[in-house]
């Protein structure tokens, strides 16, 4: 078992992103109700992505972004683990915020199970929900 996450006091609001290689869901929350709220998806690949990501950095002015890292149920990397830290580490480069992992097995799962509409945002939701719940443990 983990610590608590550290994060620093003054990053409040979050942006959070369960990235796909066609879709990318997305969530915001804030530090303060440690809620997370699904706000759909984007719908692009490759580059263009990115201008759609940026929009959504502009709209929501978030402090950090959050990027949920797939696993195997053992915990060993794959392919998709790979992409998805990659498109942390570019986000960040692209748009200078911290970037926070977050380890996102069975986040679709549970969407699914729980009746979501929006497949990519309500896991997008859960990951940003599991990352504030690391920073209050």
């Amino acid at each position: 078992m983990t610590g608590p996450r550290q994060v620093a006091p003054q990053l409040q609001m979050f942006l959070a992103f369960d990235f796909g290689t066609r879709r990318t869901g997305v969530a915001v929350g804030n530090r303060l109700l440690c809620q997370a709220s699904p706000q759909g998806h984007l719908q692009a690949q490759g580059e263009a992505r990115w201008p759609l990501i940026a929009r959504c950095i502009q709209d929501w002015q978030p402090d950090a972004l959050v990027v949920g890292v797939p696993f195997h149920p053992d915990g060993a990397e794959h392919d998709n683990t790979l992409r998805a830290r990659r498109f942390a580490r570019q986000l960040h480069g692209r748009f200078g915020l911290p970037v926070f992992e977050v380890d996102e097995r069975y986040s679709t799962t549970e969407a699914i199970a729980g009746g979501a509409k929006d497949v990519d945002a309500a896991s997008a939701s859960i990951i940003l929900q599991q990352f504030f719940q690391e920073m209050a443990a």
